[in-house]
């Protein structure tokens, strides 16, 4: 029972690593990445979709992404997406496929994304709190209702505390690692 206590949280916890990952990949760091236009939703055949499912998107070079629609009627739709998206870039299309270059980022906007950066890494932070929160709260019910030991109880809490500090390092690391690869000029 104990031990699928803990599996199941350290699942829950990777979750929110995992997540934080994902959203880090969105943030613009001056290089171009496919991953950067995931969030791009194109309104096509009356539905909106992600971009990724109406085109493909190569990043031939270190400051250029190409967007090519397999549906060539879409082009004015996929360049009013990525316009729309708010990422700050500033497509160009050839009549054939969309060229989007990735401007560098000035000093300013650098530390921007490293303080949105942080802001994903504490919400991060505290879904872990919230599943640590969690875990001991089950701890504390299981100590009532199925007779769990108090020094069992103990044992299962200090088990929590480090799984939380386990992730909340992790979360740090790849917190480190974006800010790094974003102050990169």
């Amino acid at each position: 029972m104990s031990q699928e206590l803990l599996k199941e949280n350290d699942a829950r916890m990777q979750k929110s690593v995992e997540t934080l990952k994902h959203e880090l990949q969105s943030l613009r760091t001056g290089k171009a990445t496919p991953s950067l236009l995931d969030s791009v939703r194109v309104d096509a055949y009356g539905s909106s979709m992600p971009l990724s499912q109406v085109a493909s998107i190569t990043a031939p070079q270190p400051r250029l992404l190409v967007v090519q629609p397999w549906d060539k009627g879409l082009l004015q739709d996929v360049m009013k997406a990525i316009q729309k998206a708010d990422l700050g870039l500033n497509p160009a299309d050839d009549g054939e496929l969309i060229r989007v270059p990735i401007p560098s980022l000035t000093e300013e906007r650098r530390k921007e994304m490293v303080k949105k950066a942080k802001k994903h890494g504490e919400e991060a932070k505290i879904s872990i709190r919230n599943i640590r929160r969690d875990a001991n709260e089950e701890v504390k019910k299981l100590e009532k209702e199925a007779g769990l030991s108090e020094d069992e109880a103990r044992r299962l809490q200090a088990e929590i505390q480090k799984l939380t500090d386990k992730h909340i390092a992790l979360i740090d690391d790849v917190l480190a690692k974006k800010e790094k690869e974003i102050l990169e000029v």
